[in-house]
């Protein structure tokens, strides 16, 4: 079965390469492929036919989203119809990814995670262009799976990002006497092995709809900085701090830990506490034995 993934440049596009290894897999990277353009999309699917689309192809700069929003939209919204309007035309399963970004602008603060069931309330742009490119999707292509994940890490690091999160504070704990991280910011850090896989296993199936994939568990970013720390065996000091103290053009949810609702009522919830990720990530990345 032909498989055509999108952005496998990335970490996420990485690790679904190896977790599609059965798979007769079809990759794309933005030189192969732009989402923006459908005669682009039409050209490149139509060549092959895929059975399957992933698309992970998105501009994932948050802080730059808001200062280029036509850009976000044209990327995450209207490139996210371009592949749906395709799969449609090939009748072909897609899966979309969307983030936890679509969530956190409610009045009242959160404290239970979000379901699958839950209305998104974005903050931000980059928020609302995905939250708009799922709507697109919903609407243009009937087979769909829309996967929304969280905090995500791989060893491939994030190609529009230039690195991860977990990369820059092990340097930045060997260049800096102390670390100020924000503890206001709660979410569900996900390795990018273990989505990869579970979609590998998704895609089998024909249960369409939305998807909260996520590691087991919630932290905040000081949280996960001082596990980073401990497992690597950097001694630096981390102090949390508000995400007042840490001004960003983008407003981040306080709270944006999503539940992986729908897969435990299929019974296909076996995703590993975040900890466990973390360490067999830094195991990978040779960090740590």
């Amino acid at each position: 079965m032909k498989v055509a993934v999108t952005g496998t440049n990335g970490q996420l596009g990485t690790d679904l390469c190896r977790a599609l290894h059965n798979f007769d897999i079809i990759p794309f990277t933005h030189a192969d492929i732009e989402i923006v353009d459908m005669a682009s999309v039409r050209e490149a699917m139509l060549k092959h036919k895929p059975a399957i689309i992933i698309n992970t192809a998105a501009y994932v700069r948050v802080d730059d989203c808001e200062d280029e929003k036509e850009k976000a939209f044209r990327v995450n919204a209207l490139g996210a119809r371009n592949v749906a309007v395709v799969a449609q035309e090939l009748g072909a399963r897609l899966v979309h990814l969307s983030t936890d970004y679509v969530f956190g602008g409610e009045v009242e603060p959160r404290t239970a995670p979000y379901t699958e069931f839950d209305t998104p309330i974005p903050l931000s742009i980059y928020g609302k262009s995905k939250l708009a490119g799922e709507n697109l999707v919903r609407h243009f292509c009937l087979r769909h799976f829309i996967v929304r994940s969280s905090g995500l890490f791989g060893v491939a690091g994030s190609s529009g990002k230039g690195g991860n999160f977990i990369e820059t504070m092990l340097r930045l704990a060997r260049e800096r006497d102390e670390l100020k991280v924000v503890n206001d910011q709660v979410f569900s850090p996900t390795y990018t092995r273990d989505l990869a896989r579970k979609i590998a296993q998704l895609i089998t199936t024909e249960y369409y709809g939305i998807f909260h994939i996520t590691s087991k568990g919630a932290c905040s970013w000081y949280e996960f900085t001082t596990e980073t720390l401990k497992l690597a065996g950097l001694k630096t000091p981390v102090v949390p701090i508000t995400s007042d103290q840490y001004p960003q053009k983008a407003r981040r949810p306080h709270y944006s830990v999503l539940d992986n609702y729908h897969l435990r009522l299929l019974g296909m919830d076996d995703m590993r506490p975040w900890q466990e990720s973390l360490r067999d990530y830094l195991v990978a990345r040779g960090h740590i034995t």
